[in-house]
């Protein structure tokens, strides 16, 4: 769990992302904490989209949203790669609902920062808000939680790894087990077929 910046970040549970979606108040942040649930990418790509990358030119969202290279985290020999991944059937649904309005083009347009898309530093102090005001400070989430829940989730509904690896886009299968956790349950009951 993480404590104070450090450690892994926690799980959230269903009924936990529901509560801190209820206590965000903007359509826009409940929007990044749903394609960070439904796509299981970093939040530093997220708040980088772009609108064409999710909606066509009618504002109807696309069947998959595509990560460009340019802002996703690189591997661990330099290299970004585009990340295309197929949208969930609920989060079509959000986004449907969704009316992207933004004149330079971005997604999650800062408000601040002219010409630009709001920062990581500001998604992560929205996030921190409302887990805070869900009473869940305790807990130990992070923007990376999301993303380990995605693969922890995935893993847990029997998912094999080579297709999470492929949903994610880790090249190293190694840096893709780190995000699973282990439930003990689990555990007792693989060791229980011996």
């Amino acid at each position: 769990m993480k404590n104070n910046r450090h450690g892994q970040a926690a799980i959230i549970s269903d009924v936990e992302y529901q509560k801190i979606r209820k206590c965000l108040k903007s359509k826009k942040y409940k929007l990044l904490l749903d394609i960070a649930r439904f796509t299981g990418e970093r939040w530093g790509a997220i708040v980088q989209l772009r609108i064409e990358d999710i909606f066509d030119a009618n504002g109807n969202p696309l069947e998959f949203i595509t990560f460009p290279s340019g802002i996703r985290k690189a591997d661990t020999k330099g290299k970004r790669h585009t990340r295309t991944v197929p949208v969930h059937p609920a989060l079509h649904e959000i986004l449907s609902a969704y009316r992207p309005t933004s004149a330079k083009g971005w997604l999650f347009e800062s408000r601040i920062l002219p010409d630009t898309h709001i920062t990581l530093r500001a998604a992560d102090l929205m996030l921190r808000g409302a887990v805070e005001a869900a009473n869940l400070s305790h807990k130990g989430f992070s923007t990376h939680s999301t993303r380990r829940s995605f693969i922890t989730r995935l893993w847990e509904a029997g998912v094999d790894l080579h297709t999470i690896q492929l949903l994610t886009g880790h090249k190293d299968p190694q840096a893709l087990v780190r995000y699973i956790d282990a439930d003990p349950n689990r555990i007792k009951t693989a060791l229980a077929l011996l």
